[in-house]
């Protein structure tokens, strides 16, 4: 089998801004605009990219796709939980199961995605 992830692409109304939040978030470089889209690569990995998609239509339902982050420890999960909100992000949740602590975050467009200490 051939098949690679190139992107993830997370549909949004302002690629630009959407762009701006996830590139200070992980660190990643912002390449575009190309049209409607704007793409994150991690600097250190040839691997897939994360794709912003302008769409006409705001987000209204919970994601059935989402990215989870590690930070490591628990003290690491929770600068990182606090330095995100700083940036924008908005905090909906704090769960602990299986040996694993995560917390629940929407980026300033609503989608959600974890951080993560084990």
């Amino acid at each position: 089998m051939s098949l690679k992830i190139a992107n993830i692409v997370l549909d949004c109304e302002d690629p630009v801004k959407l762009a701006d939040f996830w590139s200070v978030m992980t660190g990643w470089e912002k390449r575009g605009p190309f049209g409607q889209y704007i793409q994150l690569v991690n600097p250190n990995e040839a691997e897939a990219g994360i794709l912003f998609q302008k769409v006409p239509e705001k987000k209204t339902v919970k994601n059935r796709m989402h990215l989870d982050f590690g930070a490591g420890d628990l003290a690491g999960m929770n600068a990182e939980v606090v330095r995100l909100i700083a940036l924008g992000a908005k905090k909906i949740i704090e769960r602990a199961e299986l040996g694993i602590v995560w917390t629940v975050l929407h980026d300033p467009e609503g989608n959600e995605f974890c951080v993560a200490a084990h």
